[in-house]
């Protein structure tokens, strides 16, 4: 399939429902055996995630949701996570992710700011206890709790429960709802942080993520007969996106990881035959430096797809050498744009791969402007503006932060700094927000400081990142003490562990009388980002 051809589907469900019927009887996901904990392996053919989406479907409608609703998903990468996804848009319902790294507090904001209706979470994964972090959070819109596996709480709804209560449903009524659904419908809030701390719900709709990720499967060559690892959380377009979608298209089967784990990633790729692991650079120099390499089974590998602003050569040369990956590509985007703008091609050079983004998708506009708005030259570093369909309408109920974004013409304003070469190759530079990449995902100071500042014993707080070895990046968090109270660094990362997604958690906490401050008033960052590198 093209990605110049028109779309041949009106929306997420009924590209699914395409899928269904077209990919005949072999696996559309299998769970991977778990010998660590006896889990069994799990199979289910297109045919069977067809009938469990349907299923899922029904039991929303029978639960009141209504065109447009917001359901919240917050559960790790699973058959059941790709089920309830399916099942919400197929009714209609605007699909809320939300990372099982959430604390209660970052849940529930979330969960207010998009007035969700109906919430399905997981109930215990990875020692945590997600209704629990829920209790006393007031969320007056949700009129449906719903959790995974068997013990659910008091006011909560099992799964199997919910999925019974839609037997009552008629089939024709969710294929009505779903014929209804269209391109120009939202099909998902997806929420991201930035320079005013809280964060803000992007909206997509479903014809430019079918379009996006698309051309995204074309251009990294994702095929029928692949079999996927989806390690990236699916709480984010990576793992959503990139993985549910572009499997759904193509065909390849799709293998989820609960979590990031090398030995479970070693065991699923030799048992499962893995070609395909999308993942940040962390995950490849995991995997590169894991004791079990040198002798596990890698040979299925074929297609490794990774982002950053620079990826060491070295890094890039070893992934295709040492881990046995025909391909390794790089791309580029923003939750804002659909999670994608540029991406290198299969037949780039390894220099461009790791030192550039590659080029805009087709249809897809980038220039690079200086700070009164000037278009620059090639080499030339200025912010980074995008436009074209894969640009966000906007901010859920956020007027003032849409146009803050995106400009009158239609540009995107990325906040990163960067530069075009001759042939259209994006090099980011930096970046102009703060914000900084632990691990593969985004951190944003202005939110961890907010956090921080519910802290009793804090009265201001800064954070930077700065470079490490094995992340990538860390945040380091400057803290001012409230009148009289006394700070220990080790209590207050002990805290910050306790509210909020542990990859925002700073790496060091430094206790400080005073911010430096600039005759306005606001932080000095670069002052800051100069006394942590020297930790």
């Amino acid at each position: 399939m093209s990605a110049d051809e028109p779309l041949a589907w009106s929306s997420i469900p009924a590209m699914a429902r395409w899928a269904f019927a077209h990919h005949g009887s072999g696996e559309a996901v299998v769970e991977p055996a778990d010998p660590g904990t006896g889990r069994a392996r799990v199979s289910v053919s297109w045919a069977e995630l067809g009938q469990r989406s349907h299923r899922a479907a029904r039991a929303f409608l029978a639960a009141g949701l209504n065109p447009g609703d917001r359901v919240g998903l917050w559960a790790p990468n699973g058959l059941d996570w790709i089920v309830a996804m399916l099942g919400v848009q197929a009714a209609g319902g605007v699909l809320v992710p939300l990372s099982t790294r959430y604390k209660g507090r970052e849940a529930a904001y979330i969960l207010g700011r998009s007035r969700a209706s109906v919430l399905v979470a997981a109930g215990h994964f990875l020692g945590t206890d997600y209704p629990t972090l829920l209790e006393n959070q007031d969320l007056p819109a949700l009129r449906h709790r719903v959790c995974f596996g068997s013990g659910a709480p008091a006011g909560w709804i099992p799964w199997d429960q919910f999925l019974a209560g839609g037997e009552k449903v008629d089939t024709s009524a969710v294929a009505a709802r779903t014929e209804a659904v269209g391109a120009m419908d939202r099909s998902d809030l997806m929420f991201t942080s930035g320079t005013t701390g809280n964060p803000k719900g992007v909206i997509a709709l479903h014809g430019q993520s079918l379009r996006v990720f698309r051309e995204w499967a074309d251009i990294v060559g994702l095929r029928a007969g692949d079999r996927y690892l989806i390690v990236n959380p699916m709480s984010h377009t990576f793992g959503y996106k990139a993985g549910i979608l572009a499997c759904l298209m193509t065909g390849a089967t799709m293998l989820p990881l609960a979590s990031f784990d090398v030995d479970a990633v070693l065991d699923a790729v030799a048992a499962e035959r893995v070609t395909v692991i999308p993942g940040p650079p962390t995950l490849y120099q995991s995997l590169l430096d894991h004791p079990r390499r040198p002798v596990a089974d890698l040979s299925s590998l074929r297609l490794a797809v990774t982002g950053a602003a620079v990826i060491p050569t070295e890094l890039v040369q070893r992934t295709l050498g040492d881990l046995g990956f025909e391909t390794v590509l790089t791309a580029y985007g923003l939750t804002e744009s659909c999670g994608c703008i540029s991406a290198c091609r299969r037949s780039d050079p390894v220099e461009t791969i790791a030192l550039t983004s590659g080029r805009a998708f087709s249809g897809v506009e980038v220039k690079i402007v200086d700070d009164s708005g000037r278009q620059l030259g090639p080499g030339e570093p200025g912010e980074i503006l995008c436009r074209g369909y894969n640009v966000m309408p906007g901010y859920f109920e956020d007027a003032e932060a849409t146009a803050a974004a995106i400009d009158a013409d239609g540009w995107l304003h990325t906040g990163d700094i960067g530069t075009l070469d001759e042939a259209g190759n994006i090099r980011i530079t930096d970046r102009k927000k703060d914000m900084f990449i632990v691990g593969g995902f985004n951190v944003y100071p202005a939110e961890v400081e907010n956090l921080l500042l519910h802290h009793p014993g804090i009265a201001q707080a800064a954070v930077v990142g700065i470079p490490d070895e094995r992340m990538g990046e860390v945040g380091v968090a400057y803290v001012v003490p409230a009148r009289d109270a006394g700070l220990d660094p080790d209590g207050v990362r002990d805290w910050a562990r306790r509210e909020m997604a542990n990859y925002k958690v700073p790496r060091r906490v430094v206790v400080v009388d005073s911010l430096p401050l600039n005759a306005s008033g606001k932080v000095l960052k670069y002052e800051l980002r100069q006394k942590a590198a020297s930790l």
